[in-house]
């Protein structure tokens, strides 16, 4: 199998993250054309902080821009994205979702949350963003300590108005689509994730955290090949 005739994988970030997030597993694929999309509701500067649907905007602009078939991953909030984004782009052969929110149309975050803030979550609800407290805790608790120290000091503010707003549209009602459930995720109860995971054509499951991208590269990286390659057949 060749590159020029093997979908590109595109990759879309969770919250409060940015694309360098997937530097560990990215590297694990150097056969495949990765792409990386830098979501506008994660950021440093509050004012300039997109919401749900300028994420998917971002996210439908970059499958389109590839010439040739594509599948995309996504991490957490990130599913919500692919979701919205991509229902009717008919270039996309796979959605795989990676303990990630498979939501159904009307949904929001928010409401997958039983319309409660998770407890880990601060909420500047006037200020319009959310930032979280037991960053290395919820995200990395299977992470070595040096990186999830170094991921924990990387995590941006999230727009507020991309967790309350609802799904207009599901890509995974008509595009196939995987899901990975990771059985030690402290931020997405594994019953959340299985319950979601119902909606997609396929599961796998990983001992691992919520970012089995850096604690679970190599394991992470085979079912994207595998993924990948039933995607071509």
């Amino acid at each position: 199998m060749t590159r020029s005739s093997s979908p590109a994988l595109v990759l879309v970030h969770g919250a409060w993250h940015g694309p360098d997030m997937w530097t560990k597993l990215i590297d694990e694929l150097p056969e495949i054309d990765v792409r990386n999309v830098r979501l506008s509701s994660s950021g440093n500067v509050v004012s300039q902080l997109g919401d749900l649907y300028a994420d998917a905007r971002t996210v439908r602009s970059a499958v389109e821009s590839v010439d040739g078939p594509v599948v995309v991953a996504a991490a957490s909030y990130g599913g919500a994205v692919i979701t919205e984004a991509l229902a009717g782009v008919d270039a996309v052969r796979r959605l795989i979702y990676i303990n990630a929110f498979q939501l159904e149309i009307g949904q929001s975050i928010l409401g997958a949350c039983n319309g409660v803030p998770q407890e880990w979550w601060r909420v500047h609800d006037t200020e319009g963003y959310v930032d979280v407290v037991r960053g290395k805790e919820i995200f990395y608790n299977d992470v070595d300590a040096e990186s999830a120290e170094r991921a924990n000091g990387a995590l941006l503010l999230q727009s507020y108005a991309s967790f309350v707003q609802p799904i207009t549209q599901a890509a995974w009602h008509t595009i196939p689509s995987s899901y990975v459930i990771s059985e030690r995720d402290a931020a997405i109860p594994v019953g959340a994730q299985e319950f979601m995971a119902g909606r997609a054509h396929r599961a796998w499951r990983l001992d691992a955290g919520h970012s089995p991208y850096l604690s679970r590269p190599t394991e992470m990286a085979a079912i994207l090949r595998e993924e990948m390659a039933n995607a071509s057949a």
